[in-house]
């Protein structure tokens, strides 16, 4: 076991923090403020090679692994998590594409993908199936060399922005066995956006109902085979928990880090708060717990990227570990900055609005847990 990063790694992780502090930071709280989308940011971080992290070099993807991602995730979280998050949905939907569709589908929609040129969604989750994924009713009925779509999908990142939506349909009977996978251009008739959801965080990220009204896809555009979409969408899931877990991590290090100098730097009772130790416990605990979660982490990642037996499982637990961890420690961190941590003023506040979906999205924590402990109790 080798925990240091390799030279390469290095090399992109301090690009990905140069990005997130020159690019990013600045700028997030005005785009959580206004609620704005910040394409030509998001393309700038393509032109990095942050567009198709692990997407094959002949489509113009990185080519990265897994704990690559991770690496690079957490640094641009601490820029503006809410940001760092929607890369992380754009790169698994390009994901899937490569790993799954024609050699048509990856040359017609991944070079622009990657330069995010176009923008990718993800659409799984209905109004009436959040965790029970697998009862999702979006059907695509048989129609010649098209299916035909109808149905909604709920809370989606980029709804009605994105270019690019990889959707999960009903194409056979109930149950997992009768979901494919389809991609969905949004110039298609019959496609349309609900209203803007309105959120506690993620504002720099659009939110929105994907509905679908006799809608006509090719059947050209079909990741895999009929019966195998809900495979290919919990595919998608092991990376994207990675990636998720790692933008909580990132948004937690960050505010670690401030209120590392806020208690050098704020006095109270005639010495500086790092002074006392019961504040240094506290900073003590954070960093511990950071740490192991970043470990879990990067061993899942690992074994992802090697397809390995319980990678699913361990990708569960380094999400449900590391953002529990992750808004804990900016939760801490809140605490520690006092009065000054509610305010905008500082940015601590929208850290703790953005990570706090995390343990919701991409399975809740609570999915987590009986995903960990249906493979203990198969063993």
């Amino acid at each position: 076991m080798d925990f240091s990063l390799s030279e390469d790694q290095r090399a992109f992780r301090d690009m990905a923090s140069a990005f997130a502090r020159d690019e990013m930071e600045p700028y997030a709280r005005e785009w959580d403020e206004k609620a704005y989308f910040p394409e030509e940011t998001l393309r700038q971080a393509a032109s990095l090679g942050f567009g198709g992290i692990y997407v094959r070099e002949d489509v113009g993807g990185s080519s990265l692994t897994r704990t690559d991602a991770a690496i690079i995730f957490e640094e641009l979280a601490k820029g503006c998590t809410s940001t760092a998050a929607y890369i992380s949905i754009h790169n698994m939907g390009a994901w899937m594409i490569d790993t799954y569709g024609s050699q048509e589908l990856r040359q017609a929609y991944l070079p622009d993908l990657c330069s995010m040129t176009r923008f990718a969604s993800y659409c799984l989750t209905e109004p009436g199936s959040g965790s029970d994924a697998a009862s999702l009713r979006t059907s695509a009925r048989d129609d010649g060399d098209h299916y035909v779509l109808n149905g909604s999908k709920a809370f989606i990142s980029g709804g009605g922005v994105s270019d690019v939506y990889v959707t999960m349909v009903r194409t056979g009977g109930a149950g997992p066995k009768g979901i494919s996978c389809v991609v969905v251009d949004k110039d298609t008739p019959g496609l349309s956006f609900g209203a803007q959801e309105v959120k506690l965080g993620w504002k720099s990220q659009p939110t929105a109902q994907v509905n679908f009204q006799d809608c006509r896809v090719p059947k050209a555009n079909r990741l895999g085979a009929e019966g195998e979409g809900f495979k290919i969408a919990m595919a998608g899931l092991d990376g994207g928990r990675i990636n998720i877990g790692a933008c909580s991590l990132g948004a937690a290090q960050t505010c670690l880090d401030r209120s590392t100098a806020y208690l050098k730097e704020r006095k109270q009772f005639g010495k500086a708060l790092a002074e006392f130790q019961a504040l240094q416990f506290r900073l003590a605990d954070m960093a511990t717990e950071l740490e192991a979660a970043r470990l879990l982490l990067h061993k899942a990642a690992g074994l992802v990227d090697g397809k390995a037996v319980d990678a699913t499982k361990m990708a569960a637990m380094a999400k449900r570990l590391a953002t529990d961890t992750g808004f804990k420690v900016v939760n801490e961190a809140l605490q520690l900055h006092g009065g000054y941590g509610y305010l905008r003023d500082y940015p601590i506040e929208r850290y703790l609005r953005d990570v706090r979906v995390h343990q919701i999205l991409e399975g809740t924590n609570e999915i987590m847990r009986v995903i960990i402990a249906r493979q203990l109790l198969a063993d």
